[in-house]
């Protein structure tokens, strides 16, 4: 069964991309009267409303309007996705938090901790989104100065000892980032069910990790030529390792009732931009890969590069360039053709999330087999 999880706007959200000088929510446009959580009220900050508040009415409209769970991504700007996926916990039934977090900022060890006792408090809902990061001035952000493909082996690193500690057996490691010497979950944590594993990276060495560990393998939209090809090389480095991987999509989407009225959304979009960005100095060849699709064109009708696949949606807002625009019926046809392609998840978003999480649930989602 095909999963769907919506992505909530750890860095703020804007009220629509053809609208951006409404109030926004969150950091997004800063704390200027008429924002939402928080705003101002005569001149003054009120946070009775906080973004986390926020946050929490995007995880219930997407749990109620079908969606499996929410990613909780991660940026130097951001709040930590940790704390917010135990805070929303309560507030929520089923719905599942997708995490996302970079391997080498914590230890191992505590990564297990943490997350078997999140495990067992929320009977399994945590899931994780292991990014081992593009490099450029977001990485240094952390004082982090490994190079590219040290830093997929610190992740397999990683992963091999939160897998090795979980049973509850002692484990030992000697690695070249991390040693263990015969640790164990405490026997309260042991036997929690590991979390689902989402991994993204587009390199050699990303997709040699990914093999090892991935749950399911996290991509970018591109052309379906290059995904197949793509997915080609991530299932032979799985076999290489006796599994079998699942594919996973982020996908920005644009959907209304009819295709004239979401062009005429983009339209309006592509006149007034929120302003886009590209990572900046960095040496993620999934950016990359992204920079080399998107033709370069100053009208909006010469960016479908695929029908229904449009590659603006990084001037309008910062994000991958690639998404859907269409019809409910045509974006729905165009995840269809995904699934049919081998894309077991997708990770959707719209902007506002709030209100297009209800929308996308009821219109598209049906739609999808």
């Amino acid at each position: 069964m095909t999963e769907f999880f919506w992505r909530i706007a750890m860095e703020g959200d804007h009220a629509s991309l053809s609208t951006p000088h409404k109030y926004g929510r969150g950091n997004a446009r800063g704390v200027t009267t008429g924002n939402v959580a928080p705003f101002r009220r005569e001149g003054e900050v009120d946070d009775t409303f906080s973004y986390i508040d926020h946050a929490l009415l995007v995880a219930k409209a997407s749990e109620s309007a079908g969606f499996t769970g929410g990613l909780l991504p991660s940026f130097p700007s951001t709040d930590d996705p940790w704390a917010y996926a135990s805070a929303l916990l309560a507030g929520t039934g089923t719905y599942r938090f997708m995490v996302a977090y970079q391997p080498g900022f914590l230890h191992p060890l505590e990564v297990a901790r943490a997350s078997a006792t999140y495990q067992q408090l929320s009977d399994g809902r945590l899931v994780f989104n292991v990014i081992t990061g593009g490099g450029g001035p977001a990485q240094l952000w952390w004082g982090d100065r490994v190079g590219h493909d040290d830093r997929y082996a610190r992740t397999r690193e990683f992963l091999d000892i939160i897998k090795g500690v979980w049973s509850g057996a002692p484990f030992t490691y000697d690695g070249r980032f991390f040693q263990t010497d015969r640790w164990a979950l405490p026997p309260q944590l042991a036997g929690a069910d590991f979390p689902e594993l989402y991994f993204s990276g587009s390199s050699d060495a990303a997709i040699e990790a990914a093999g090892a560990h991935a749950d399911f393998y996290l991509s970018w939209l591109e052309p379906r030529a290059q995904l197949a090809e793509k997915f080609d090389r991530v299932r032979e480095k799985s076999a290489e390792a006796g599994r079998t991987p699942k594919f996973a999509l982020r996908i920005e989407i644009l959907a209304r009732s009819t295709p004239e009225l979401a062009w005429a959304e983009i339209d309006r979009a592509w006149r007034q931009p929120l302003g886009g960005q590209s990572p900046a100095g960095g040496d993620s060849v999934g950016v990359s890969r992204q920079a080399g699709i998107v033709p370069t064109s100053g009208d909006w009708r010469d960016l479908e590069i695929e029908p229904n696949v449009w590659a603006g949606f990084n001037t309008l807002r910062a994000g991958p360039a690639l998404g859907l625009v269409g019809s409910y019926e045509q974006v729905a046809a165009q995840l269809q053709s995904l699934v049919d392609l081998g894309v077991d998840s997708f990770i959707l978003a719209s902007t506002p999330h709030l209100e297009e999480a209800y929308r996308v649930g009821e219109h598209v989602l049906p739609l999808v087999g």
